[in-house]
């Protein structure tokens, strides 16, 4: 592995009567080369201080940091090869886009026509040549962003750094932006940590997700597997939206299982380690359920309904229970009243079964 943590912890020690705080507690993670692995989590889950550990900006309480085999703990940040986006661009506001991003490289001593050879190279890779000589207050958003980017990858890093680079920027940019950030990590086969909040960056950038809750790593795994066989109903409730449904396993074979669910019985995924006879809950994310004209799997009564353009949202009461139901098929999107009674189909077998 490329980049290595282990048993990272960080506290902060008592301050103005406060006591003291341990925002990252024993987190272990390996990324491999070329990877960009996504921290992702609620405010105050460790994931901005995991990030400001591996860059230096912080100093480790206990645990090891390595990079490429050789460990970087007691490297000042400019010493360990990595390069950090900021959430706020920090860019300078009396150089111009050229000199914002040859900073760097001038304070290094770079000699003038290989500072000039990458910057163009970086002003192409992120699509800003010709804007060489504008002031930062000539630029939009996503292009000061852009500008930032360039700062960072000029220095041609090992690692870099990104702390919610996307969050000042509108839903139109960010969606952009997101693009353009994957592309040319998938270009320079860089190495790239991530922090958001957002599950949509996540999902769209990740190679792997890094589940972060209360300073520990909650669950890692590939967006698909993040996704579809969450391991806690944290991680199920964080990324994307799902129904919890209480079930009991009656059987379990490796990681599947057959649960008894409202009176039926199903064939789905589990979380290893479940056993027959372990209660839970059924993982049903809303566009796996659908209002039905057959038989169907639950009997409801509609008590929202929500008309989206590309989807309906349905809040269906099911034996005490309100299951949020999307439908997003246009030929099934008739919009139901209030008080309806109706017919839910579910597709069972892409249910997932977890611990309550």
């Amino acid at each position: 592995m490329f980049l290595v943590l282990e048993n990272v912890v960080k506290r902060f020690p008592p301050r103005g009567g406060a006591a003291e705080v341990t925002a990252v507690n024993g987190v272990s993670l390996s990324i491999e080369k070329g990877e960009l692995v996504t921290l992702l989590g609620p405010s105050g889950c460790g994931k901005t201080t995991t990030l400001r550990l591996i860059g230096g900006f912080e100093v480790l309480t206990s645990g090891r940091i390595l990079l490429d085999g050789v460990g970087i703990d007691n490297l000042p940040p400019h010493k360990r090869g990595m390069s950090m986006v900021f959430q706020s661009y920090a860019i300078f506001p009396h150089l111009n886009v050229f000199e914002n991003i040859a900073y760097g490289l001038h304070v290094q001593k770079i000699p003038e026509p290989e500072v000039k050879r990458r910057v163009r190279k970086v002003l192409e890779l992120v699509n800003l040549l010709g804007y060489e000589n504008r002031a930062p207050n000539q630029l939009s958003g996503g292009q000061q962003q852009r500008v930032a980017l360039a700062r960072a990858l000029v220095m041609e890093p090992k690692v870099l750094l990104l702390d919610e680079p996307l969050s000042n920027l509108d839903a139109k940019l960010r969606e952009q932006m997101r693009t353009e950030i994957r592309r040319i990590q998938q270009e320079l086969q860089i190495t790239s940590v991530y922090v958001t909040h957002d599950q949509i960056e996540a999902m769209t950038l990740s190679d792997h997700i890094v589940v972060m809750n209360q300073g520990i790593i909650e669950q890692i795994g590939t967006p698909e597997e993040i996704y579809r066989h969450p391991n806690s109903q944290f991680v199920a409730n964080f990324i994307g939206r799902a129904n919890f449904i209480p079930a009991k396993a009656k059987s379990v074979q490796g990681r599947e299982a057959v649960v008894e669910c409202y009176g039926k019985e199903f064939q789905v995924s589990c979380k290893k380690g479940i056993t027959a006879g372990t209660k839970g809950v059924l993982v049903l994310r809303p566009e796996m359920l659908w209002i039905s004209d057959r038989e169907g799997v639950f009997k409801g009564v509609i008590k929202r309904s929500v008309y989206l353009g590309n989807a309906i949202e349905y809040e269906v009461a099911v034996d005490g229970a309100s299951l949020i139901v999307m439908e997003t098929n246009p030929k099934r999107m008739k919009l139901y009243a209030r008080g309806t009674s109706v017919t839910l189909d579910a597709y069972m077998d892409l249910a997932h079964f977890l611990l309550a």
